[in-house]
C-alpha cells in the first residue's frame, strides 16, 4: 500500500487538438471540436453532430501493416500511448518487460472496422469478411496491440463500464502499481462515429438532435437536450514513484490517491431516481484518498447533458459536499469535445492534471441558465485561475456504472 502511483506522461488525441498541449490550449480557450459529421452523410440520422478528430494521420504513429489489422479507435490509442511514453521519457526496450502493464477501457470497441465488414457480409457474402474482424472489434484490442508493440508483458486487461471505464482503468492501473508493477500504460479511447455505431447509440434516447453546435450539448442548463457523441483517446503513463525517481525523472503531473465505483442495480437503461449510488462512489473515492469534501479544490463533472442525469449528479454533489457544494468549482470539457464515453473520463483525468499544473480551470461551455436543482459553482465565461491541489473526477456509464477518481498535486 506504500507504493505510490504517479502520472509521468500524457497523450491526447481529441476533437479539438491532436497532442496534449494542442488539446489543452484549445480547451482553455473554449474552442470546441463539435461539428457536423463528415465521416459519412448523416442527413438521414436524427443526430448529425459529433466531436470528430480531424487531421489525424495514423501512419504518423504506427506502421501501415498494423493499420490494416486494427480499428480507428486502436490507432488513436496507439498514438496517444506513444505520446505518453515520449512525454514520460520512457523507452520500453530499456525496461523489464514483466514490470510493464497495459490497462485500457472501451465502451464499444472497433466500430469502423466492423462497419466495413458488415457491409462486406451483407453486400458480397461471408467469404469477403476479413480475418482481422475477429480481433479488430474486440474491446481488448488496444490493450493487446499496445502491449505487443512495446513489449509489455506484465498483467494487463481491459475495463468495460461504458463512460466510467476511463476512471476504472486508471484505478486498476493504481492497483497494479501497488501489487508490484513499475509502469502501467492506461486510459481509454473511442471511435463511435459511423452509421452502425450511431444507430446503436441513438437507441438510448440520450443523444441531442439539435443541429447547432452551440446549443446541442448544454450540460446542467435549463435548455439541455441530451449529449453529442465524440471520438478520441487519452492515455496516461502511470508509474511507481520510486521507479520514477530511480530513472531521474523530474516530471510528475500528479498522483492517483483515491477511487470509488458503484452500480445502481436499478435498470439497464434508466437513471436510478435517487442518485444514491453515485453519491456513494464519490464518498468511497474520498475515503480511499483519506480526505474529506473540504479538501477538494474542484470537481470535473460527468455532465451528461441529459436533464435527469444532470439533476441527479448535482443532487449527488450536494449530498456529498453539503454546504461546500455552493463553493467548490465544477467544470467539464464534454460540451467542448463531445461525450467520448470511456475515452471521455480518461480525458477528464488528463484535464485535471493539466489544470493542477497550470493553476487554471477550463470553462464549461454552453451553460447559460442552470436548470432547477443544478445550482452549483460552475466555471463559465472563460477559464478560471485557481490554486488547485486536489480534484475529484466523476463519471457515469450507461447501465448504472458510477465511478469517481481523486488526483492530487505530487508532494514529495
Amino acid at each position: 500500500m506504500s507504493r505510490r502511483a504517479v502520472i509521468t506522461g500524457l497523450g491526447v488525441v481529441a476533437p479539438n487538438g491532436i497532442g496534449t498541449e494542442q488539446y489543452w490550449a484549445a480547451t482553455r480557450a473554449g474552442r470546441p471540436g463539435i461539428r457536423r459529421i463528415s465521416r459519412f452523410d448523416p442527413s438521414r440520422y436524427a443526430t448529425q453532430l459529433a466531436g470528430e478528430v480531424e487531421g489525424f494521420t495514423p501512419t504518423d504513429y504506427i506502421d501501415q501493416r498494423l493499420i490494416v489489422q486494427t480499428d480507428r479507435w486502436t490507432w488513436m490509442d496507439l498514438a496517444a500511448a506513444k505520446m505518453a511514453l515520449d512525454d514520460a521519457g520512457i523507452v520500453p526496450a530499456q525496461e523489464e518487460p514483466y514490470q510493464m502493464s497495459v490497462v485500457t477501457a472501451s465502451g464499444s470497441g472497433g466500430n469502423e472496422f466492423g462497419q466495413k465488414e458488415i457491409q462486406n457480409l451483407w453486400g458480397k457474402g461471408p467469404i469477403f469478411v476479413g480475418a482481422y474482424q475477429s480481433i479488430a472489434w474486440f474491446y481488448a484490442a488496444s490493450t493487446g496491440q499496445i502491449s505487443i508493440k512495446h513489449g509489455m508483458k506484465g498483467a494487463s486487461g481491459v475495463i468495460i463500464s461504458e463512460a466510467a471505464g476511463g476512471l476504472d482503468a486508471l484505478a486498476q492501473a493504481r492497483r497494479a502499481i501497488r501489487r508490484g508493477v513499475s509502469i502501467v500504460v492506461s486510459g481509454a479511447g473511442e471511435a463511435p462515429i459511423g452509421p452502425y455505431a450511431l444507430t446503436c447509440q441513438m437507441q438510448n434516447g440520450r443523444l441531442s438532435t439539435r443541429t447547432d453546435p452551440g446549443t446541442a450539448y448544454r450540460p446542467f442548463d435549463a435548455d439541455a437536450s441530451g449529449y453529442i457523441p465524440g471520438e478520441g483517446s487519452a492515455i496516461l503513463l502511470v508509474e511507481e514513484l520510486e521507479h520514477s525517481r530511480a530513472r531521474g525523472n523530474g516530471q510528475i503531473y500528479g498522483e492517483i490517491i483515491g477511487h470509488g465505483a458503484t452500480q445502481d442495480g436499478y435498470h439497464h437503461s434508466a437513471f436510478a431516481p435517487d442518485g444514491r449510488q453515485f453519491a456513494r462512489a464519490m464518498r468511497l473515492a474520498l475515503d480511499s484518498a483519506g480526505i474529506g469534501p473540504g479538501d477538494v479544490d474542484a470537481i470535473i463533472a460527468d455532465a451528461s447533458g441529459v436533464p435527469e442525469g444532470d439533476r441527479l449528479e448535482a443532487q449527488a454533489i450536494k449530498e456529498v459536499f453539503g454546504s461546500r457544494a455552493a463553493e467548490v468549482p465544477v467544470t467539464s470539457t464534454k460540451a467542448t469535445v463531445g461525450r467520448l464515453y470511456a475515452g471521455g473520463s480518461a480525458l477528464d483525468v488528463a484535464t485535471a492534471l493539466l489544470a493542477i499544473r497550470d493553476g487554471v480551470l477550463p470553462p464549461l461551455l454552453n451553460l447559460e441558465q442552470p436548470a432547477e436543482g443544478c445550482e452549483l459553482n460552475f466555471v463559465t465565461g472563460g477559464e478560471r485561475p485557481a490554486r488547485l491541489d486536489t480534484i475529484l473526477i466523476n463519471a457515469r456509464g450507461y447501465g448504472g456504472f458510477n465511478s469517481a477518481l481523486v488526483v492530487r498535486r505530487y508532494v514529495d
